[in-house]
């Protein structure tokens, strides 16, 4: 058979983008043709360069330039992966009426109230019914791929790059550039319901010594966030991009995750593969990630979230624990090989058909 030629359509989220490079990366080596199309600058900034891959810079929007941009782009492609709600939906237009296949991963659940929710609901059903396989990363999101439509939808944990994790540990220098030293660190991602995290913050300046939060990736709710630390004088620094989640958690006592996201999943498969006690939301299929390897309370409780990292801060002995179960538990997760694998055996059995038309 030919080259297999695919197009991975990237939105940008934290998550979805550790996923594509490392997909990218694998497939090239397989080789498979790759082109990655994602907003313009995000090529370096997710390591695309090192992947072998093609890099088409094709803006975010879903407008009429947009879609002509990524149609272009799929011309020649057998299959065309999209990463996301809204790349998906992209993808979805540019692709109608040209019979090339398109595969589509949710990373992470889109949740909003009102407009914006029944908005989020039509896209889903849209995106759903466009791909020819739904690979959801959990259970939950499988399930709901099917509720919206979805006419293959199957399970696909994605590993994400062994490259994100420190080879040794921290020696200090993170902490210290913090103003952690002497302090417990926490560590989190900015993520949506951001307010339960800071909520849960006032509660620890009670302590002493007062934990320093550090908060990674907080992108367009930084404004946001810095407001609210500054007015309410919070114990809280914002801390750099996704990029940074990997060093940062190398030097904290625990992590923390309190809402929805992306970058949720991925700092929890980090905190685990590190040993580093977790403390999550029920949200984004971290309960069937995690396991009894977390300390897991209600999504929205700030005063569930506080107290659980309050008694872990002062219990030694379960933060040691939760940290051999989270080692324990990572162990058992898909490695790269078999994630990339798992995808390219899908793309095989959609590009089969079109193998036999063209014969």
């Amino acid at each position: 058979m030919s080259q297999l030629r695919t197009v991975q359509v990237l939105g940008g989220g934290a998550g979805s983008s550790a996923h594509v490079s490392s997909l990218a990366a694998g497939l090239v080596a397989r080789g498979v043709q790759v082109t990655v199309c994602a907003p313009a600058g995000s090529c370096r900034e997710h390591g695309l360069p090192a992947t072998g891959a093609r890099f088409v810079a094709v803006p975010r929007r879903s407008d009429p330039a947009a879609v002509a941009a990524l149609r272009t782009a799929c011309t020649g492609a057998d299959i065309v992966h999209a990463h996301g709600l809204h790349a998906a939906v992209r993808a979805g237009i540019a692709l109608a009426g040209r019979g090339i296949p398109l595969v589509v991963t949710w990373h992470t659940r889109a949740d909003a109230d009102g407009a914006r929710g029944r908005l989020l609901r039509l896209l889903e059903r849209r995106a759903a019914r466009a791909a020819a396989v739904v690979l959801g990363t959990s259970w939950e999101l499988v399930d709901r791929a099917r509720r919206r439509g979805a006419r293959d939808a199957r399970l696909a944990p994605a590993a994400i790059p062994a490259s994100r994790f420190p080879d040794a540990p921290d020696d200090g220098k993170a902490r210290a550039e913090l103003g952690a030293v002497g302090r417990p660190l926490l560590v989190s991602v900015a993520q949506h319901g951001h307010e339960t995290l800071l909520d849960a913050a006032r509660g620890w300046r009670a302590l002493d010594p007062v934990p320093l939060l550090a908060v990674a990736g907080e992108g367009p709710r930084a404004g946001a966030l810095r407001r609210r630390i500054a007015a309410e004088g919070l114990p809280v620094v914002l801390a750099g991009g996704p990029e940074d989640i990997g060093g940062l958690l190398a030097a904290a006592d625990i992590a923390v995750l309190s809402g929805r996201g992306e970058a949720g999943p991925l700092l929890a498969q980090e905190a685990l593969r590190l040993g580093i006690p977790l403390v999550a939301a029920r949200a984004d299929g971290l309960p069937e990630l995690v396991g009894e390897a977390a300390e897991l309370v209600p999504y929205g409780d700030a005063e569930a979230l506080s107290g659980a990292v309050v008694r872990l801060l002062g219990d030694p002995a379960r933060r040691e624990q939760l940290a051999g179960s989270g080692r324990e538990r990572a162990a058992g997760w898909p490695t790269e090989d078999d994630t990339i694998a798992h995808v390219l055996s899908v793309y095989d059995e959609l590009a089969q058909p079109l193998t036999a038309a063209r014969g």
